[in-house]
């Protein structure tokens, strides 16, 4: 990528230039009639390494990755997909739980990564990882849940806006568009470089200005990609979870509920000074906690 021409970069650390700047190559692989996007990180060199898939939240893409992965090269062969209506991947009339999964497998499938690669999910993408797990266990070595679980039934409800559907939003051009970039669950970052990034990697050009690359659609359109506890009842591949120890969207209360539901030892980083956008708030913090749950990641 280059460098920022329009973008003060004196506070920007050499670390994320290394990373986004770090070559990555782009394919597609089809399924159910639809083209799925990802992202591999590493050459043939690279290819006895144990396999890694990261795998996004709603709305985002592959490309909230391009810092993260490039730090974990020396033990992993990496890759980073677009759910179906989301990045670069195309659109469905219909999203569900089980084509979701099927993407996860096929991406796997066609990056070569092997049944012993570890798929991490951030929020939406954990729970499409948890879908993935039970249908094709044997596909998996490892899960990590990346601020990602599910809420007691007496746990008060979020009262974070509901996600809407609808038109498009169109702005006339790509600065208005890069300004108006948002979290979802909403939250600041201080880390105004990576929204940056992130947002000039959202966006694509349509008639009459630019647009969010995900389908507006998705929050109507989606079926069966609730959490079910019977989805973490004993989950049958190794778990390990990391999140953010100020998240509203991952309490206490959920990791102690999501943790009797899974019913074994799951190894647990909470990242100090992150909310649910955790590889965001605090990315070397994640990428250390990251690896510490690796490390103790059962076999």
């Amino acid at each position: 990528m280059a460098r920022w021409d329009n973008t003060p970069t004196s506070s920007i650390p050499d670390w994320f230039w290394e990373a986004v700047e770090t070559p990555s190559e782009e394919r597609f692989v089809e399924v159910e009639e639809c083209d799925v996007c990802y992202r591999v990180w590493g050459g043939a060199e690279d290819a006895e390494k144990p396999g890694m898939l990261l795998i996004h939240g709603m709305n985002a893409h592959s490309r909230w990755w391009d810092f993260i992965a490039p730090q974990l090269l020396d033990d992993y062969r990496v890759a980073a997909m677009d759910l179906t209506g989301m990045g670069d991947s195309d659109y469905r009339y219909t999203y569900e739980a089980g084509t979701y999964a099927r993407e996860i497998v096929s991406v796997c499938d066609a990056a070569g990564l092997d049944s012993d690669v570890v798929v991490v999910g951030h929020s939406f993408g954990g729970v499409m990882a948890v879908k993935a797990a039970n249908l094709h266990p044997d596909r998996f070595g490892g899960l990590v849940l990346v601020d990602s679980g599910i809420r007691h039934p007496d746990e008060p409800p979020s009262n974070q806006p509901l996600m809407g559907g609808g038109r498009p939003k169109v702005y006339p051009d790509r600065e208005s568009a890069e300004n108006r970039f948002r979290l979802y669950p909403p939250q600041p970052c201080e880390n105004r470089y990576i929204m940056d990034y992130i947002a000039r990697h959202s966006l694509l050009q349509v008639d009459g200005g630019w647009a969010w690359k995900f389908d507006e659609e998705l929050p109507l359109t989606t079926k069966g990609t609730d959490r079910e506890p019977d989805d973490y009842t004993g989950i049958p591949i190794p778990v390990g979870i990391v999140y953010g120890a100020e998240s509203k969207s991952f309490t206490p209360s959920t990791l102690d509920y999501t943790l009797e539901l899974i019913g074994r030892d799951v190894p647990v980083v909470a990242v100090a000074d992150a909310q649910h956008h955790v590889f965001l708030d605090q990315p070397l913090a994640f990428i250390d906690a990251l690896k510490q749950v690796l490390d103790r990641l059962p076999s």
